[in-house]
């Protein structure tokens, strides 16, 4: 079985919408077209998602879901890794995410927790952190080239 990552097609939307709401996760609020997000095929159907949403020199990972059958072999690292691969090359300085239940997850990609206070103002405006995630969820950030901010 291949697994390929790329850009989603204009007909993978629902494919998308299935894969987050499998994983109860938010598409109320996806952005039209999808610009910066993945999608994981194997054998050219979609197992995975995930995306980014940029804001100036900040951005928010969001939307990581991987069909629970394929769940257990990578494919959510493989399209964070990429992702991370791009916000290096962006240069942006923070990535942001909000989750209810993989904050011990994204550790390992070197988020860590911080108080919603400290998050920017652009994260704070997006309808995730405003208002669809509770606010209960765990706010977690990842600084990024420190050399540049």
């Amino acid at each position: 079985m291949a697994l390929q990552i790329e850009s989603p097609r204009p007909d993978d939307r629902q494919a998308i919408m299935t894969l987050l709401e499998q994983g109860q996760l938010l598409t109320a609020d996806l952005p039209a077209g999808l610009p910066d997000f993945v999608i994981a095929r194997e054998d050219g159907a979609p197992v995975g998602v995930a995306g980014l949403e940029r804001f100036g020199s900040v951005a928010l990972l969001r939307s990581v879901a991987v069909d629970p059958a394929h769940q257990g072999k990578g494919i959510a690292g493989t399209m964070i890794e990429q992702l991370l691969a791009r916000v290096d090359a962006a240069r942006l300085r923070e990535l942001y995410l909000i989750t209810t239940t993989a904050d011990r997850y994204f550790e390992r990609y070197g988020f860590a927790p911080v108080s919603r206070e400290l998050v920017p103002p652009a994260i704070q405006q997006t309808r995730q952190f405003s208002g669809l995630c509770p606010s209960s969820a765990v706010v977690m950030k990842r600084t990024l080239n420190q050399e540049s901010a």
